[in-house]
């Protein structure tokens, strides 16, 4: 079993009004396969769902909440997705959440995008709800600037890391890691408080991404995905037009190697679904400076992409 935070535990156990958070803190943080799942409090969310997420109980819905993330890599997608990834979301865009659980989330959800992940749903809907933490940071400032800069390498380790590129199944619902991994870099990226090597740090990893050598076809929409955060990043005021003529200049350029055919053809299905988006969300910007920028050094991208 993992360990948790100690720090964020000691001070949950400081802020909850009863002794539920605190316990949920001793117990440690919830592990891969099946001894995780099992700890999936089901009925409990099941409650909450039917009532709309309203939990009156503020020590029940934090330890609830810290519970749910137990539910994450089950490959049950009503638990995983209709129950706990919902319910975290609504408590977290609702701010029912208190700082000392959204803090333990970071911690456990961190760990989670690492851990041992045979089944492959733990670690793409730990990104998921790790964008929803992401988001409190950005629209309610919690985080330290180390703990920002552990949340951004966290993250853009695990997008750059991603070689399981399945997507949705029927019985089984989603794995979805790229895209996953891309919405956290759309929260960080309409984050003010991040610095130019953060924001370096994950066009690197959205770069990796956007179109990986192997032949793999994208088709569950990442490259729109991706996209978001390029957009958004490229009206930051800490990148100039020169990065990123350079940046698109490195992504469309052939690569070293040049593969079979049909890795040949998957770049350049995956670039075009990036890059096309792109272009018409920059088109229709009414951001003038992003559109003088980008729009030339997407049209050269798409004509690199085409040949």
């Amino acid at each position: 079993m993992q360990l948790t935070s100690i720090a964020a535990c000691a001070k949950a156990r400081q802020l909850a009004t009863t002794a539920a958070l605190a316990a949920i803190c001793l117990a440690g943080a919830p592990v891969s396969g099946s001894a995780a799942t099992a700890n999936c409090p089901v009925a409990g969310l099941r409650e909450a769902k039917a009532a709309k997420w309203h939990v009156p109980d503020d020590a029940r819905r934090q330890a609830l909440a810290l519970q749910a993330v137990s539910c994450l890599s089950s490959p049950d997608p009503v638990e995983r997705d209709k129950l706990a990834f919902e319910a975290l979301q609504a408590w977290m865009r609702a701010d029912k959440l208190d700082t000392a659980t959204v803090q333990e989330l970071r911690t456990r959800l961190a760990a989670q995008l690492q851990a041992p992940d045979p089944q492959g749903f733990a670690r793409p809907f730990a990104a998921l709800v790790l964008a929803d933490v992401a988001r409190v940071d950005r629209i309610k400032p919690y985080l330290s600037t180390d703990q920002r800069a552990q949340l951004v390498g966290a993250a853009t380790e695990y997008l750059r890391g991603v070689n399981d590129y399945r997507g949705f199944d029927e019985k089984q619902g989603w794995r979805h890691g790229v895209a996953h991994a891309a919405d956290i870099m759309l929260q960080l990226s309409l984050n003010p408080a991040l610095t130019r090597a953060e924001h370096e740090q994950m066009l690197a990893a959205i770069a990796s991404q956007v179109a990986p050598p192997n032949e793999h076809f994208y088709h569950y929409g990442e490259g729109e995905r991706l996209m978001a955060p390029i957009f958004y990043l490229s009206r930051a005021k800490s990148l100039q037009c020169s990065d990123w003529d350079g940046w698109f200049a490195r992504l469309a350029a052939p690569p070293a190697s040049a593969g079979t055919q049909q890795a040949r053809l998957a770049r350049k299905h995956n670039l075009n679904g990036f890059l096309q988006p792109l272009y018409i969300n920059v088109s229709e910007s009414k951001d003038e400076a992003q559109r003088n920028c980008l729009k030339p050094l997407l049209l050269r991208a798409l004509k690199q992409a085409a040949e």
